[in-house]
């Protein structure tokens, strides 16, 4: 995720937030948000995990064209950092998506309405996606989710009774700001999106959030629990760093 920030005084007349709009830079119009914070003292540019939006966060009172001024002055920054992220592949037959770290090529056919299932064309991995073809990423990001819920709680529930901490819920959701979660009383959320990386990295994203039960940090007791719970955090954590952003930036619209 980018960052840029600059300090301003206030000015009036002041934005109503949040404000949605779009933005082009680098060749794509991207979803362009400006949220105003009562505590922040400055504006600040933020680029979404995957490049898929921009957000900018203004102080009280500042004028829309104060915003504008600001994200033209850094057109640049943006560009350069916009530049390290791929374009937003589609989700579309024909194309190859990862389901457990595995591509796989989504076949679209038609009857067995709504359905989705994995299997092999002459050897290779391909996913059958069946019914009006314009649902057709909906239904792989459903079948997702699906796979997500059944690989995940089963995650939780081992690692969990290792570190002697119950989950109090377990959530899935599509963030573009992190990977899984953890809140205070004990509320677990994981993206779905995770379930294209392999087995090794999703383990590792649940080890990393059940830790979380146990040590509210990221201090060194935190990561020697993780790396009990997952041997291979290392290696899985710089795995999701360097991938994680093409992951973040499929499109499933």
């Amino acid at each position: 995720m980018g960052l840029l920030s600059a300090f301003s005084r206030p000015r009036k007349p002041a934005i109503a937030p949040p404000v949605d709009r779009a933005f082009t830079v680098a060749g794509r119009t991207l979803p362009l948000k400006i949220v105003q914070n009562q505590r922040s003292t400055r504006l600040t540019l933020r680029i979404d995990v995957g490049g898929r939006g921009l957000r900018v966060t203004t102080p009280p009172g500042i004028s829309q064209r104060d915003v504008d001024r600001f994200i033209e002055r850094h057109t640049g920054w943006l560009e350069t950092r916009l530049a390290k992220y791929p374009d937003r592949p589609a989700v579309r037959a024909g194309v190859r998506i990862p389901i457990r770290g595995v591509p796989h090529l989504i076949l679209h056919e038609t009857g067995k309405r709504g359905s989705v299932s994995i299997g092999d064309v002459d050897g290779s991995p391909v996913l059958h996606v069946h019914g009006d073809e314009q649902h057709l990423p909906r239904r792989i990001s459903d079948f997702l989710k699906r796979e997500a819920k059944r690989d995940i709680e089963a995650l939780v529930a081992k690692h969990t009774e290792t570190v002697g901490r119950k989950a109090k819920s377990i959530r899935f959701k599509d963030t573009t700001s992190r990977w899984g979660s953890c809140t205070a009383d004990g509320g677990l959320s994981f993206s779905w999106r995770i379930m294209m990386a392999p087995p090794a990295v999703i383990d590792y994203l649940v080890a990393h959030e059940v830790a979380h039960l146990k040590e509210m940090n990221h201090g060194p007791h935190f990561w020697a629990l993780c790396k009990a719970l997952c041997p291979e955090t290392e290696r899985c954590k710089a795995w999701l760093k360097k991938n994680g952003g093409a992951l973040q930036a499929i499109a499933f619209e």
